[in-house]
């Protein structure tokens, strides 16, 4: 490796570091100016002018924006993500089992859904333009089309109310055998892959033909490889980056799907305990749910521009 790829992957990290930091900022400033005023919520209607504004001298409420945002700023730091309003607990205490629940559940969509999308848009891409082709096309172009809450709303509509095949609530029930754990998992995942499978393989498409088409696949072409070789041997290697950042970035709507799947089927992750957080104006569990979900974000897609930038090549030489 040269110093410019490690430059370049550098430049990457920080660049990742500094939009964390913005994005912090801006989390903070959109919590913020949330409507209402979190003692009142907390203390109810019945509460006296006095009382609210003790809680909020407790609550640092009165302190200037710029001193709340930095003292913030400094525990995410050091890893103390504060006390949630509502609960009266540890932020990281609320987060913890919620966040291995929705890694939990990205983990299984991911293991479903990403080896399936890379061999349908590596076979589209061989076989571009005959009938599999086309019909892979319009099939993923309708499912981009559909938004996630239609496609959980019907899962549940099919597969729960008129087939009584699964249950229509994620975790109502402890599981006891796998295929109690099927049933538990089996509509928020369906879902899931259906928003990222569609967009991964059209980008896998997008990035094989490509790389089928520069001039050393045509080469080994004519000289006789076969398919498969020409495929497995000069294709998907150096396809490899593009792919890996379809991946991630298919991965990333992840994020915005699993807060819309966790709501309707009552899964108790994190993005289902931000929602409610949102509704009793628990600004620290919201701010830290937030980062998470940007931290993860980053982390995607930083990641995807390393290994691109490591498997390029032209870039190593």
């Amino acid at each position: 490796m040269n110093s410019f790829v490690w430059s370049l992957v550098g430049g990457r990290v920080l660049v990742a570091v500094f939009t964390l930091l913005v994005v912090s900022f801006t989390v903070f400033c959109a919590t913020a100016i949330l409507p209402g005023d979190v003692a009142e919520v907390l203390l109810g209607q019945a509460a006296t002018p006095e009382a609210v504004a003790g809680l909020r001298a407790a609550m640092h409420l009165n302190d200037p924006a710029l001193l709340r945002f930095v003292r913030w700023l400094a525990g995410l730091a050091s890893g103390d993500l504060g006390k949630s309003y509502a609960n009266n607990m540890q932020v990281a205490q609320l987060i913890g089992p919620r966040l291995l629940n929705s890694l939990k559940l990205a983990g299984i969509t991911t293991l479903f859904s990403v080896p399936i999308a890379l061999a349908l848009g590596i076979a589209a891409a061989i076989l571009r333009g005959s009938v599999f082709d086309r019909a892979l096309t319009f099939l993923t172009i309708a499912v981009i089309s559909v938004p996630e809450f239609m496609v959980a709303t019907t899962a549940v509509l099919l597969f729960a109310v008129h087939l009584k095949w699964l249950p229509a609530l994620s975790f109502a029930r402890e599981a006891t055998s796998f295929w109690d754990l099927l049933r538990i998992y089996a509509m928020p995942v369906i879902t899931l892959a259906f928003v990222i499978s569609a967009q991964m393989i059209r980008m896998t498409r997008a990035a094989m033909i490509e790389t089928l088409d520069t001039p050393y696949v045509e080469m080994a072409r004519l000289k006789g490889a076969s398919p498969t070789r020409i495929v497995l041997r000069h294709a998907l290697p150096n396809a490899l980056g593009p792919i890996v950042n379809a991946v991630a970035l298919s991965l990333s709507y992840l994020l915005g799907g699993v807060i819309i799947v966790e709501t309707i089927f009552n899964y108790p992750g994190i993005a289902k305990l931000m929602v409610d957080a949102v509704s009793t104006r628990d600004l620290p569990l919201i701010q830290s749910c937030a980062m998470i979900f940007c931290l993860v974000y980053l982390l995607l897609i930083t990641v995807a521009d390393v290994i691109a930038i490591l498997s390029n090549p032209r870039l190593r030489r």
